[in-house]
Protein backbone atom coordinates (compact mmCIF):
# COMPACT_ATOMS: atom_id res chain seq x y z
CA UNK A 1 0.00 0.00 0.00
CA UNK A 2 2.08 2.69 -1.58
CA UNK A 3 -0.60 5.46 0.13
CA UNK A 4 0.23 4.09 3.44
CA UNK A 5 3.54 4.27 3.62
CA UNK A 6 3.87 7.59 2.07
CA UNK A 7 1.41 8.65 4.73
CA UNK A 8 3.53 7.64 7.30
CA UNK A 9 6.88 8.35 5.44
CA UNK A 10 5.75 12.22 5.77
CA UNK A 11 5.46 12.24 9.26
CA UNK A 12 8.72 10.70 9.79
CA UNK A 13 10.61 12.91 7.55
CA UNK A 14 9.15 16.14 8.32
CA UNK A 15 9.56 15.70 12.08
CA UNK A 16 13.38 14.15 11.67
CA UNK A 17 14.24 17.57 9.86
CA UNK A 18 12.42 19.55 12.62
CA UNK A 19 13.96 17.88 15.49
CA UNK A 20 17.00 17.23 13.55
CA UNK A 21 17.25 21.23 13.03
CA UNK A 22 16.02 21.92 16.49
CA UNK A 23 18.99 20.11 17.98
CA UNK A 24 21.24 21.12 15.54
CA UNK A 25 20.61 24.66 16.57
CA UNK A 26 20.86 24.43 20.49
CA UNK A 27 23.92 22.92 20.16
CA UNK A 28 25.26 25.63 17.45
CA UNK A 29 24.40 28.62 19.93
CA UNK A 30 25.90 26.99 22.92
CA UNK A 31 28.97 26.12 21.49
CA UNK A 32 29.10 28.96 19.54
CA UNK A 33 29.69 31.01 22.72
CA UNK A 34 33.20 29.91 23.73
CA UNK A 35 34.09 32.09 20.57
CA UNK A 36 32.44 35.10 21.50
CA UNK A 37 36.15 35.85 23.27
CA UNK A 38 37.33 36.17 19.37
CA UNK A 39 35.35 39.04 18.66
CA UNK A 40 36.71 40.46 21.66
CA UNK A 41 40.30 40.37 21.62
CA UNK A 42 40.47 39.33 18.37
CA UNK A 43 38.40 41.71 16.53
CA UNK A 44 36.82 38.53 14.82
CA UNK A 45 34.16 39.89 12.39
CA UNK A 46 30.71 38.30 12.41
CA UNK A 47 31.16 36.92 8.99
CA UNK A 48 34.28 35.40 10.18
CA UNK A 49 32.44 34.27 13.46
CA UNK A 50 29.37 32.69 11.50
CA UNK A 51 31.60 30.74 9.35
CA UNK A 52 33.90 29.18 12.37
CA UNK A 53 30.77 28.30 14.05
CA UNK A 54 28.75 27.01 11.26
CA UNK A 55 32.04 24.61 10.47
CA UNK A 56 30.92 22.49 13.66
CA UNK A 57 27.45 21.56 12.25
CA UNK A 58 28.41 18.28 10.68
CA UNK A 59 29.96 17.15 13.46
CA UNK A 60 27.06 17.94 15.27
CA UNK A 61 24.99 16.25 12.80
CA UNK A 62 26.39 12.49 12.98
CA UNK A 63 25.33 12.45 16.68
CA UNK A 64 22.38 14.39 16.52
CA UNK A 65 20.72 12.25 13.65
CA UNK A 66 20.23 8.74 15.08
CA UNK A 67 18.71 10.17 18.23
CA UNK A 68 16.04 12.40 16.44
CA UNK A 69 14.99 9.88 14.05
CA UNK A 70 14.92 7.31 17.03
CA UNK A 71 12.50 9.94 18.86
CA UNK A 72 10.72 10.38 15.66
CA UNK A 73 9.98 7.10 14.67
CA UNK A 74 8.50 5.93 18.88
CA UNK A 75 6.60 9.32 18.91
CA UNK A 76 5.22 8.77 15.84
CA UNK A 77 3.93 5.35 15.56
CA UNK A 78 3.25 5.32 19.69
CA UNK A 79 0.81 8.14 18.06
CA UNK A 80 -0.73 5.85 15.14
CA UNK A 81 -1.53 3.16 17.83
CA UNK A 82 -2.80 5.47 19.90
CA UNK A 83 -5.11 6.67 17.21
CA UNK A 84 -6.24 3.18 16.56
CA UNK A 85 -4.63 3.52 13.05
CA UNK A 86 -2.05 0.91 13.40
CA UNK A 87 -4.92 -1.62 14.54
CA UNK A 88 -7.07 -0.32 11.45
CA UNK A 89 -4.23 -1.27 9.38
CA UNK A 90 -3.42 -4.63 10.59
CA UNK A 91 -6.98 -5.37 10.66
CA UNK A 92 -7.13 -4.77 6.79
CA UNK A 93 -3.97 -7.18 6.24
CA UNK A 94 -0.46 -5.06 6.14
CA UNK A 95 2.13 -7.11 7.47
CA UNK A 96 4.91 -5.88 9.70
CA UNK A 97 7.37 -5.06 6.90
CA UNK A 98 4.51 -3.49 4.90
CA UNK A 99 4.05 -0.90 8.79
CA UNK A 100 7.77 -0.61 9.36
CA UNK A 101 8.92 -0.17 5.78
CA UNK A 102 8.39 3.67 5.88
CA UNK A 103 11.05 4.17 9.06
CA UNK A 104 13.37 1.33 7.96
CA UNK A 105 13.71 3.03 4.55
CA UNK A 106 14.14 6.62 6.42
CA UNK A 107 16.64 5.18 8.59
CA UNK A 108 18.50 3.92 5.58
CA UNK A 109 18.79 6.88 3.85
CA UNK A 110 19.90 8.32 7.07
CA UNK A 111 22.50 5.73 7.03
CA UNK A 112 23.93 6.98 3.93
CA UNK A 113 23.55 10.28 5.20
CA UNK A 114 25.74 9.22 7.99
CA UNK A 115 28.43 7.60 6.18
CA UNK A 116 28.44 11.01 3.56
CA UNK A 117 29.36 13.07 6.68
CA UNK A 118 31.62 10.70 8.19
CA UNK A 119 33.70 10.12 4.98
CA UNK A 120 33.65 13.32 3.58
CA UNK A 121 31.69 16.19 5.30
CA UNK A 122 32.87 15.55 8.99
CA UNK A 123 36.61 15.51 8.49
CA UNK A 124 36.28 18.23 6.08
CA UNK A 125 34.67 20.80 8.37
CA UNK A 126 36.75 19.78 11.69
CA UNK A 127 39.88 20.62 9.21
CA UNK A 128 38.53 23.84 8.21
CA UNK A 129 37.97 24.68 11.41
CA UNK A 130 40.72 23.74 13.19
CA UNK A 131 43.16 25.58 10.88
CA UNK A 132 40.81 28.84 11.02
CA UNK A 133 40.09 28.64 14.55
CA UNK A 134 44.13 28.70 14.34
CA UNK A 135 44.83 30.87 12.31
CA UNK A 136 42.59 33.19 14.56
CA UNK A 137 44.33 32.63 17.53
CA UNK A 138 47.91 33.25 16.43
CA UNK A 139 47.29 35.55 13.93
CA UNK A 140 47.79 39.27 15.81
CA UNK A 141 48.33 41.29 12.71
CA UNK A 142 43.54 41.96 13.25
CA UNK A 143 44.68 42.57 17.07
CA UNK A 144 41.75 44.41 18.74
CA UNK A 145 43.81 46.14 21.93
CA UNK A 146 40.85 47.06 24.71
CA UNK A 147 41.00 50.32 26.30
CA UNK A 148 41.59 50.47 29.87
CA UNK A 149 42.49 46.59 29.81
CA UNK A 150 45.96 44.88 29.89
CA UNK A 151 45.84 42.76 26.68
CA UNK A 152 47.60 40.05 26.35
CA UNK A 153 49.23 39.83 22.98
CA UNK A 154 51.38 36.48 23.15
CA UNK A 155 52.80 34.82 26.17
CA UNK A 156 54.99 37.23 28.08
CA UNK A 157 53.31 40.00 26.31
CA UNK A 158 51.29 42.62 27.46
CA UNK A 159 50.04 46.00 26.39
CA UNK A 160 47.50 48.62 28.31
CA UNK A 161 46.42 51.46 26.33
CA UNK A 162 44.08 54.40 27.90
CA UNK A 163 42.47 55.18 25.12
CA UNK A 164 42.07 55.58 21.69
CA UNK A 165 41.63 58.81 19.06
CA UNK A 166 39.23 59.54 16.64
CA UNK A 167 41.98 58.55 14.23
CA UNK A 168 42.52 55.45 15.34
CA UNK A 169 45.48 56.76 17.29
CA UNK A 170 46.74 54.75 20.81
CA UNK A 171 47.25 57.24 23.79
CA UNK A 172 48.80 56.34 26.77
CA UNK A 173 50.66 53.14 26.05
CA UNK A 174 52.39 50.67 28.13
CA UNK A 175 53.78 47.61 27.07
CA UNK A 176 55.20 45.17 29.40
CA UNK A 177 57.54 42.74 27.43
CA UNK A 178 58.83 39.23 29.59
CA UNK A 179 59.70 37.37 26.41
CA UNK A 180 63.07 36.89 27.72
CA UNK A 181 62.72 36.19 31.45
CA UNK A 182 65.58 37.01 31.90
CA UNK A 183 65.57 40.60 30.88
CA UNK A 184 62.21 41.94 31.22
CA UNK A 185 61.35 45.44 29.63
CA UNK A 186 58.49 47.77 31.04
CA UNK A 187 57.94 50.55 28.04
CA UNK A 188 55.29 53.97 28.44
CA UNK A 189 54.68 56.33 25.48
CA UNK A 190 51.94 59.25 25.52
CA UNK A 191 50.95 58.11 22.31
CA UNK A 192 51.57 55.62 19.22
CA UNK A 193 49.58 53.26 17.00
CA UNK A 194 49.83 49.30 16.14
CA UNK A 195 51.36 49.40 12.20
CA UNK A 196 52.04 46.40 9.95
CA UNK A 197 55.90 45.85 9.03
CA UNK A 198 57.37 43.30 7.13
CA UNK A 199 58.14 41.07 10.26
CA UNK A 200 54.62 41.18 11.44
CA UNK A 201 52.49 43.55 13.53
CA UNK A 202 54.69 46.33 15.50
CA UNK A 203 53.52 49.05 18.19
CA UNK A 204 55.20 52.23 17.28
CA UNK A 205 55.00 54.40 20.19
CA UNK A 206 55.91 58.04 20.58
CA UNK A 207 57.52 60.42 23.49
CA UNK A 208 58.36 57.56 26.05
CA UNK A 209 60.60 55.60 27.92
CA UNK A 210 62.08 52.36 28.10
CA UNK A 211 62.89 51.02 31.48
CA UNK A 212 65.09 47.93 32.40
CA UNK A 213 66.68 46.73 35.73
CA UNK A 214 70.45 45.49 35.08
CA UNK A 215 70.19 42.22 36.79
CA UNK A 216 73.47 41.90 37.60
CA UNK A 217 73.30 45.15 39.00
CA UNK A 218 69.71 45.68 40.40
CA UNK A 219 69.78 49.23 39.26
CA UNK A 220 66.92 50.76 36.91
CA UNK A 221 68.66 51.57 33.04
CA UNK A 222 65.76 53.64 31.93
CA UNK A 223 65.88 55.73 28.00
CA UNK A 224 63.87 58.35 26.94
CA UNK A 225 62.90 58.12 23.40
CA UNK A 226 61.16 60.36 20.82
CA UNK A 227 59.94 57.46 18.45
CA UNK A 228 60.26 53.80 19.24
CA UNK A 229 59.07 50.63 17.58
CA UNK A 230 58.42 47.28 18.98
CA UNK A 231 58.08 44.00 17.13
CA UNK A 232 54.84 42.40 18.64
CA UNK A 233 54.95 39.25 16.14
CA UNK A 234 57.04 37.36 18.72
CA UNK A 235 61.20 36.13 17.72
CA UNK A 236 62.25 35.01 14.47
CA UNK A 237 61.91 31.42 14.21
CA UNK A 238 61.01 27.94 12.52
CA UNK A 239 57.07 27.93 11.66
CA UNK A 240 55.45 25.70 13.84
CA UNK A 241 53.51 23.40 11.84
CA UNK A 242 49.72 22.36 13.33
CA UNK A 243 49.34 18.48 14.10
CA UNK A 244 46.24 17.45 12.83
CA UNK A 245 44.08 14.86 15.08
CA UNK A 246 42.03 11.66 14.36
CA UNK A 247 39.04 13.79 13.53
CA UNK A 248 40.91 15.79 10.70
CA UNK A 249 41.96 13.08 8.55
CA UNK A 250 40.25 10.62 6.26
CA UNK A 251 39.54 7.10 6.27
CA UNK A 252 42.62 6.05 4.30
CA UNK A 253 45.17 8.63 6.18
CA UNK A 254 43.60 6.73 9.58
CA UNK A 255 44.37 3.36 8.52
CA UNK A 256 47.15 4.06 7.06
CA UNK A 257 48.68 5.37 10.41
CA UNK A 258 51.93 4.62 11.28
CA UNK A 259 52.20 2.27 14.41
CA UNK A 260 55.52 2.62 15.27
CA UNK A 261 55.41 6.67 15.31
CA UNK A 262 52.98 6.51 18.62
CA UNK A 263 51.46 3.36 19.71
CA UNK A 264 48.88 5.12 21.29
CA UNK A 265 47.96 7.86 18.56
CA UNK A 266 47.87 5.05 16.08
CA UNK A 267 45.54 2.90 18.87
CA UNK A 268 43.26 6.33 18.51
CA UNK A 269 43.44 6.38 14.82
CA UNK A 270 42.26 2.87 14.14
CA UNK A 271 39.68 3.36 16.24
CA UNK A 272 38.30 6.73 14.95
CA UNK A 273 38.18 5.08 11.15
CA UNK A 274 36.16 1.93 12.93
CA UNK A 275 33.63 4.30 14.60
CA UNK A 276 33.28 6.04 11.10
CA UNK A 277 32.30 3.03 9.43
CA UNK A 278 29.53 1.62 12.38
CA UNK A 279 28.11 5.40 13.98
CA UNK A 280 25.94 5.89 10.74
CA UNK A 281 24.53 1.90 11.45
CA UNK A 282 23.01 3.41 14.64
CA UNK A 283 20.76 4.90 12.76
CA UNK A 284 19.40 1.35 11.51
CA UNK A 285 19.79 -0.21 15.64
CA UNK A 286 18.25 2.71 17.05
CA UNK A 287 14.89 2.33 14.81
CA UNK A 288 14.46 -0.93 14.58
CA UNK A 289 15.08 -0.62 18.51
CA UNK A 290 12.03 1.58 18.32
CA UNK A 291 10.19 -0.17 16.09
CA UNK A 292 10.32 -3.54 18.52
CA UNK A 293 8.69 -1.77 20.97
CA UNK A 294 6.02 -0.79 19.13
CA UNK A 295 5.34 -2.99 16.79
CA UNK A 296 5.76 -6.31 18.81
CA UNK A 297 3.20 -7.56 20.82
CA UNK A 298 -1.01 -7.29 21.06
CA UNK A 299 -2.64 -3.77 21.38
CA UNK A 300 -3.43 -2.25 24.47
CA UNK A 301 -5.81 0.02 25.20
CA UNK A 302 -4.33 1.88 28.52
CA UNK A 303 -1.23 3.26 26.16
CA UNK A 304 1.79 1.87 25.26
CA UNK A 305 4.42 3.83 28.24
CA UNK A 306 5.93 0.76 29.16
CA UNK A 307 7.11 -0.19 25.61
CA UNK A 308 8.18 3.49 24.69
CA UNK A 309 10.34 3.54 28.29
CA UNK A 310 12.09 0.29 27.78
CA UNK A 311 12.81 1.64 24.10
CA UNK A 312 14.30 4.78 25.38
CA UNK A 313 15.79 2.69 28.27
CA UNK A 314 17.91 0.35 25.63
CA UNK A 315 18.75 2.94 23.40
CA UNK A 316 20.15 4.71 25.97
CA UNK A 317 22.36 1.63 26.86
CA UNK A 318 23.64 1.43 23.41
CA UNK A 319 24.40 4.48 23.09
CA UNK A 320 26.29 4.12 26.82
CA UNK A 321 27.84 1.16 25.50
CA UNK A 322 29.14 2.43 22.05
CA UNK A 323 31.43 5.11 24.51
CA UNK A 324 32.33 2.57 26.18
CA UNK A 325 33.79 0.26 23.80
CA UNK A 326 35.32 3.37 21.81
CA UNK A 327 37.44 3.69 25.24
CA UNK A 328 38.04 0.08 25.78
CA UNK A 329 39.09 -0.48 21.99
CA UNK A 330 41.71 2.64 22.31
CA UNK A 331 43.50 0.91 25.14
CA UNK A 332 43.40 -2.61 23.64
CA UNK A 333 43.22 -2.72 19.74
CA UNK A 334 41.76 -6.52 19.93
CA UNK A 335 38.59 -5.07 21.49
CA UNK A 336 37.41 -3.35 18.28
CA UNK A 337 34.66 -6.36 17.37
CA UNK A 338 32.66 -4.92 20.49
CA UNK A 339 32.16 -1.84 18.31
CA UNK A 340 30.19 -3.68 15.64
CA UNK A 341 28.95 -5.78 18.60
CA UNK A 342 26.97 -2.89 19.99
CA UNK A 343 25.35 -2.01 17.01
CA UNK A 344 24.63 -5.44 15.41
CA UNK A 345 23.27 -7.19 18.33
CA UNK A 346 20.40 -4.51 18.99
CA UNK A 347 19.47 -5.02 15.07
CA UNK A 348 19.33 -8.96 15.47
CA UNK A 349 17.66 -8.66 18.47
CA UNK A 350 15.01 -6.21 17.14
CA UNK A 351 14.49 -7.99 13.78
CA UNK A 352 13.96 -11.06 16.06
CA UNK A 353 11.00 -8.79 18.02
CA UNK A 354 9.37 -7.48 15.07
CA UNK A 355 9.20 -11.16 13.20
CA UNK A 356 8.30 -13.49 16.00
CA UNK A 357 5.17 -14.98 17.06
CA UNK A 358 2.75 -12.34 19.18
CA UNK A 359 3.05 -12.53 22.60
CA UNK A 360 6.85 -13.56 23.17
CA UNK A 361 8.49 -10.85 22.76
CA UNK A 362 10.10 -9.16 25.81
CA UNK A 363 8.41 -5.84 26.08
CA UNK A 364 4.93 -8.59 26.34
CA UNK A 365 5.31 -8.52 29.97
CA UNK A 366 4.95 -4.47 29.90
CA UNK A 367 2.15 -4.32 28.06
CA UNK A 368 -0.23 -7.04 29.91
CA UNK A 369 1.10 -5.60 33.15
CA UNK A 370 -1.35 -2.40 31.99
CA UNK A 371 -4.13 -5.15 30.10
CA UNK A 372 -7.74 -4.95 31.96
CA UNK A 373 -8.90 -8.42 33.44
Amino acid sequence: MPRISLYILRQLLVGTLFISMGLACVIWLTQSLRFVELIVNKGLSIGVFAHLTLLLIPNFLIVILPVSLFAVVLFTYNRLMADRELVVLRAAGVSQWGLARPALGLAAAATLAGYALNMWFVPASVRDFRELQWTIRNDISGLMLREGAFNVITDGLTVFVRGHSADGELLGIMVHDKRNPARPVTMMAERGALVHGKTGPRVLMVNGSRQEVVKESGRLSMLYFDSYALDVGGPAGPVEIRYRDARERSLGELFAADPGADPLEYRRFIVEAHQRLTTPIYNLAFTLIALAALLSGSFNRRGQAGRVLGAVGVMVLVQAAALGAANLAVDSLALLPLLYANVALPMIGSVWMLFMPAGRWPFASLAAAGRPT
